[in-house]
């Protein structure tokens, strides 16, 4: 691209370039929650419905207290949005065999499906990108992502990606 500026003229950005960039992720997220919203809506589910399954899915067993935790949400939104999912047969809960009072979260097979649908759009537009953009500009990206993040929340996410792999 013409316009891409060597790293050192990046350490000098304008207002003007700050907010084309502000800009410019506010479409690409609402280009990357569109599909799946459109199978939200169809549910009569929302958001945090999505980011639930999400979490739920990359980390079967996990508690309640620790999704709270990835979340950062209130535990009674969190608790809204759980009794659906279990009710609809998303979620399981299970008491915890050490601690009786952790409630354990697994996907359903029907849970598994619909993350599935979730995100198979998510990841064909982030790889389509990926491809576009290359792997320098790929390493880039997430390296701006992990700096805008409050330290707490990077300090989890990187713990997150460590136990992935």
């Amino acid at each position: 691209m013409a316009d891409v500026q060597s790293g050192e003229n990046l350490l000098f950005l304008t207002d003007e370039q700050l907010r084309q960039g502000i800009e410019a992720m506010f479409f690409a997220y609402r280009g990357f929650t569109a599909d799946p919203d459109l199978i939200l809506t169809e549910l009569a589910y929302g958001r945090a419905h999505h980011r639930a399954i999400h979490f739920i899915a990359r980390r079967p067993g996990t508690t309640v207290s620790n999704l709270l935790s990835i979340l950062g949400v209130t535990k009674q939104s969190l608790n809204r949005v759980l009794r659906t999912l279990i009710d609809d047969g998303l979620v399981k809960s299970e008491k915890g065999t050490i601690d009786k009072r952790e409630r354990h979260l697994t996907l359903t097979d029907a849970g598994h499906a619909l993350e599935q649908r979730l995100s198979d759009s998510q990841r064909a537009r982030m790889r389509s990108a990926y491809r576009a953009a290359g792997p320098t500009a790929v390493a880039g990206f997430r390296q701006v992502l992990e700096a805008m993040m409050d330290p707490e929340l990077r300090r989890k996410y990187r713990a997150m990606r460590e136990t992935d792999t």
